[in-house]
């Protein structure tokens, strides 16, 4: 095998390759005996066709497969020898004119791996959110929980704020009918901005069996272009007005939420175990954010192209799936690849300074700490000791709570070398303003 080597860009080489032919030839020719023991030619019986006929029939498949498989044997044979890691998949083609008819030449393009230069981190700045769960964060919990469970009935007063209308509404612009604007036993509630506020507040004070028409400004920027900047007329029926009714905080409502006897205390303790592992969490997941930034920040590297375009299709066939779950067919959306690049740049560029990282500091996971990371994991669920079995029966399964304990050894690491700034968060903010 004979092999050329030249460079394109910092990161493209082409590879210049020829293969004897005698090899390939051979090959063929071992492949062809194969086939003719099972090969069904039309005039002789199964496996008895002479080789000549089954070249002429199975020939130029079999020396295409021959082909494709010397071509790729030979690259990465060749990459081996030369050292030379290669980033995503290389483009194979057939020399334009074979000079020589000893050889197979073929050329292969593709990208190296750059090197990372990990950039210098004792003088960045990497801010730590902090947060206490209070007493008064386990009753905006309980209170949320409260709400999740809240129950309408049925009342005779005119609808107010919190409440629950089941209404029919037939909306006109200009005394024509418009998409989207007629419902029957549309339901919502009052007061929580589910409708616009001109229809909210007609609704308001309205009682079952009340009609009446109210008039609705549409905002210039209303989603609908249809309607925006107009003036409808809905004509609403109100059918039902609900009162909002929430449980009482006593052995019932433990007992809803998992706690066999009904104990109170217990269900607080529960919730606020559930809480603090949620803030440590989030509280994680922040500091972990701030920790990849900086990293970006100190750390100049080039992309291989071709790692960024894998990346890109990784992100759309997740976002198609996400669709698909759903209920929408994302054949019928456009999904462009742009809209995908810069958070495909920075996964790679993440994953390769990550491995830089892990790998110049020695900061593997140790089967303590993947064992750790499982039983945290475990630690929500009714029976732990069956998740555990759960990840230990397969070692694939290992493989997030392995990368997951790479993370947060990298995380301790850069923590260890920057200038950690910390910084009170808000509960209400942290958790995204549930509460």
């Amino acid at each position: 095998m004979q092999v050329q080597l030249e460079t394109l860009s910092n990161l493209e080489r082409r590879m210049d390759i020829a293969l004897p032919m005698a090899d390939i030839d051979a090959k063929v020719t071992e492949r062809l005996k194969r086939v003719a023991r099972n090969a069904k030619i039309h005039g002789f019986r199964p496996g008895k066709a002479p080789l000549k006929i089954v070249e002429a029939n199975y020939g130029a498949e079999v020396r295409e497969e021959v082909l494709g498989e010397a071509v790729q044997q030979g690259f990465y044979r060749a990459v081996t020898e030369q050292k030379l890691r290669v980033a995503g998949y290389p483009r194979f083609e057939p020399a334009a004119a074979q000079a020589n008819k000893d050889n197979f030449q073929f050329s292969a393009t593709f990208e190296v791996y750059p090197e990372v230069k990990l950039g210098e981190l004792a003088d960045k700045e990497v801010e730590k959110p902090a947060a206490d769960v209070t007493d008064s964060e386990i009753e905006k919990t309980i209170e949320i929980l409260r709400k999740q469970r809240t129950r309408f009935n049925r009342v005779e007063r005119a609808a107010a704020a919190g409440d629950r209308v089941i209404i029919d509404f037939k909306g006109t612009i200009d005394g024509v009918a418009f998409e989207g604007g007629s419902s029957e036993n549309f339901p919502f509630v009052l007061g929580q901005g589910q409708m616009l506020a001109d229809f909210e507040t007609g609704v308001t004070g309205m009682k079952e069996g009340e009609t009446k028409n109210v008039e609705v400004n549409f905002p210039a920027d209303y989603h609908g272009k249809d309607v925006a900047g107009k003036t409808a007329v809905f004509e609403i029926t109100v059918k039902n007005v609900a009162e909002a009714t929430l449980p009482v905080v006593d052995a019932d409502f433990a007992k809803s939420l998992g706690i066999a006897d009904g104990d109170v205390e217990k269900m607080r303790a529960e919730i606020k175990k559930n809480v603090e592992r949620e803030v440590k969490r989030r509280l994680a997941a922040r500091t972990k954010e701030n920790v990849m930034q900086a990293l970006l920040d100190t750390t100049s590297i080039e992309l291989p192209k071709a790692l960024v375009q894998l990346e890109i299709g990784r992100l759309m066939e997740q976002a198609r799936q996400d669709l698909a779950q759903r209920g929408i067919n994302a054949k019928d959306m456009p999904l462009p690849a742009d809209l995908f690049e810069k958070q495909a740049e920075r996964r790679v560029a993440l994953g390769l300074i990550l491995a830089e990282v892990v790998e110049a500091n020695k900061l593997e996971a140790t089967q303590e700490q993947v064992k750790a990371m499982i039983e945290e994991f475990a630690d929500s669920y009714e029976q732990p000791e069956d998740v555990v079995q759960w990840y230990y029966a397969s070692p694939d399964r290992l493989e997030g709570p392995t990368s997951m304990v790479l993370e947060d050894n990298v995380v301790e690491f850069v923590l260890s070398k920057t200038k950690v700034v910390e910084k009170a968060v808000a509960f209400d903010e942290l958790m995204g303003n549930q509460a």
